[in-house]
């Protein structure tokens, strides 16, 4: 499958950043190492081969530091650090390893280390025991027994007349296509179907260094089988080995061999591939906490029938129109189920809709990274590619599914409602044995789109991610206890998953409950103008971008307007609203302009205006259907769910007007306005029961 590659040097937002990071010299060589978190024990996450470097560790880092104190480094050859001419023999990433500890105030420390990092792992457990309170292995490359049979079959030093399959894995191949070697071994690397994310990953890592440094590393990093079986026998500190049974880089044979040689233990996770830390991180992390440092036992326990019936809601922070939704669904479902308790895991913007409402957020929702930063991170100039911005946050998704693993198995809940949470949706269905309560999924599109542009490659990921989805579903469908779709059918898109895959609609239909849309108020009881401060001779027009700082481009350009569109329409009085992650004072004025921060409850401002603009998000476009209001909306350039999903919608109600921003003007926004502002709409009603639906649907769980 074709993929698309990330270009080296360019890094995603992180899950977490180090707490301390810096550089030291050993020897005239530049190490670049990082620290993570407090407390005893210190993990140091090793070096592998140098075609990568100490990124690969990023689904790891963020769990263990909230457990322990994290110490990682680039190896020499890749990354941050030097890469010298010479001196890349074992021994020299060991004592590396060493200096970083010894810099770093690590007495001593619990190695893990990714194949070939082993034989620098096996050095430090056998010579310096004092420095080493255990060592894990993942997919070990020590040469104690043979490589896969396809891998032995060709020389990697010598010129060879192929270049098909593990001919690539040569030295002279690798100077004439390094680009073309790192997407085979990366390939076989990540054996899992549905890899493309870690694939273009490793290629973007391994492109940070040449074929060049590759050779002079691999030539002087090989370890003869007797050595390594001599170290073994000198180990003395706790082992455990994690072993891929598809591991197509090494074989599974060498993990188990280590464990032979070392007397440890050895866990074979079924199906895993070379790099199961990435892939599998759930089991992974879960192992590594074990290992270092094992969670307490439980202190209390509460018997069945003496438990409180409470719910666990996670609503994406994506957003501020998931938590006006959920907080009217909790509201329904406290009137079906009286006294039941709702934690909230939940982050900002959020947790202001919630705390406003006097919903408790759990104390663990501290510990989440934050999901609208890397949002923001990823948007340009009213554009923002939301199907590569959602890819590029795995990681964060994954220490987010962490945070709710650890609340969860401390405490207990009758149900989990996960409103496109999906982090949790995603790894319940790659981890079905961690499903301890009934789950509810609830969303408000369904399906990855590839906006124009994107070419072959876009087309053949959404259809990748799409596949990946339906897979789960059809193999766990008792993971989702209910899926529910706000909205109705017809709401849905007919366009298909992607080429021999079904039909969104079909799909959806077969698979979801719909609950119609969810608006959180009844539009009859609003729009008391005089209420809310409008004037009968004014002419309101509001301005708003949601709960992300996405839409600040968008403000600039409509305050640019408004001078004009006042000279249009005189009795105009523009209010804009920032939201909570946009200062207001970054923004310009004009006399006669209002700019003002969050406000809460904007719907019901929003339901009294005369024209509203806004960004395309589903939420407040939907929220003027339902007030039957006239707006303006831009959707987001490469924004799929805007462009296609929310569009969709829009057309089905015949409500809003659609503009764009690369071509509309200042001059052309302050003629919209004019032309609309006040319009007679003849929009299709929007139901006003959805929340009392959705809460329905889901109070058969409890």
């Amino acid at each position: 499958m074709d993929i698309e590659l990330t270009e080296p040097g360019r890094e995603q937002s992180r899950a977490r950043y180090p707490d301390s990071s810096g550089y030291l010299k050993r020897d005239g060589v530049r190490l670049y190492y990082e620290v993570y978190g407090s407390g005893e024990p210190t993990v140091l996450l090793l070096p592998t081969w140098s075609i990568i470097h100490s990124r690969h560790w990023k689904m790891q880092i963020p769990y263990l530091a909230r457990h322990c104190r994290v110490v990682t480094f680039d190896g020499r050859g890749n990354g941050r650090s030097d890469r010298p001419v010479a001196g890349y023999e074992e021994s020299e990433f060991a004592a590396d390893a060493l200096a970083v500890m010894d810099t770093t105030g690590t007495e001593r420390a619990v190695l893990v280390s990714l194949s070939l990092g082993a034989q620098r792992a096996l050095l430090l457990a056998a010579e310096h025991p004092d420095r080493v309170a255990g060592s894990v292995f993942i997919g070990p490359g020590a040469p104690l027994a043979a490589l896969p049979e396809e891998r032995m079959v060709y020389s990697w030093h010598k010129e060879l007349d192929t270049d098909e399959g593990w001919a690539k894995d040569n030295r002279h191949y690798w100077l004439r296509d390094y680009r073309g070697f790192l997407e085979f071994f990366f390939a076989h690397m990540f054996t899992e179907p549905h890899s493309t994310k870690p694939i273009e990953d490793c290629v973007g890592w391994g492109r940070e260094t040449t074929a060049e440094t590759l050779i002079t590393v691999s030539s002087a990093s090989e370890m003869a089988e007797e050595t390594a079986r001599e170290l073994c026998g000198r180990v003395r500190c706790p082992v455990l080995v994690i072993q891929g049974t598809a591991d197509a880089i090494t074989g599974p044979g060498l993990g188990v061999a280590l464990a032979e040689a070392t007397g440890g233990d050895l866990v074979l996770l079924e199906g895993s591939g070379h790099g199961p830390h990435v892939r599998d991180p759930v089991k992974v992390n879960l192992l590594l906490r074990e290992f270092a440092v094992p969670p307490p036992a439980r202190p209390r326990w509460v018997r069945g029938q003496a438990r409180p019936k409470r719910v666990l809601y996670i609503s994406s922070p994506i957003g501020l129109g998931h938590a006006q939704r959920d907080v009217a669904i909790a509201a329904e479902l406290r009137k079906l189920h009286p006294g039941l308790q709702i934690d909230w895991l939940a982050q900002h913007p959020v947790t202001a809709v919630l705390e406003a409402r006097g919903e408790h957020v759990h104390p663990a929702s501290a510990y989440l990274a934050s999901e609208s930063g890397h949002i923001e991170s990823e948007s340009a100039e009213h554009d923002l590619h939301a199907f590569q911005a959602i890819r590029r946050m795995d990681e964060i998704l994954l220490a987010n599914f962490m945070v709710f693993h650890d609340l969860t198995r401390e405490e207990d809940y009758d149900l989990w409602i996960g409103d496109e949470s999906w982090e949790l949706d995603y790894y319940l269905h790659e981890n079905p044995e961690q499903k301890t309560a009934a789950y509810a999924w609830l969303t408000d599109f369904v399906g990855w789109l590839p906006m124009p542009g994107g070419g072959e490659p876009e087309a053949s990921l959404t259809a990748d991610y799409n596949a990946e989805m339906i897979e789960h579903i059809a193999r766990y469908p008792r993971i989702r206890d209910r899926a529910i779709f706000v909205g109705d059918p017809d709401d849905i898109v007919p366009d298909a998953f992607g080429p021999g895959l079904p039909r969104i609609r079909d799909w959806t239909q077969q698979h979801y409950d719909f609950a119609g849309y969810i608006t959180g108020f009844d539009p009859l009881r609003l729009g008391d103008r005089q209420a809310l401060g409008y004037g009968d001779d004014e002419r309101v027009c509001l301005v708003t971008v949601g709960g992300s700082g996405v839409g600040a481009p968008l403000l600039r350009r409509i305050i640019a307007a408004y001078p004009e569109a006042k000279e249009r329409v005189p009795a105009l009085r523009m209010i804009v609203v920032t939201g909570p992650r946009i200062d207001p004072g970054s923004l310009p004025s004009h006399d006669g302009l209002e700019i003002r921060p969050y406000v809460p409850e904007l719907y019901r401002y929003l339901a009294a205006c005369d024209l509203a603009v806004v960004q395309g998000g589903l939420t407040t476009t939907m929220e003027l259907t339902a007030s039957r209001r006239p707006f303006l909306y831009f959707p987001l350039a490469r924004h799929f769910e805007q462009n296609y999903h929310v569009r969709h919608r829009l057309d089905r109600y015949r409500a809003g007007r659609c503009m764009d921003y690369q071509t509309a003007s200042p001059a052309d926004i302050a003629a919209a306005i004019a032309t609309e502002i006040g319009r007679e709409v003849d929009y299709r009603p929007v139901a006003t029961d959805g929340a009392a639906r959705a809460a329905s649907l889901l109070a058969s769980l409890l």
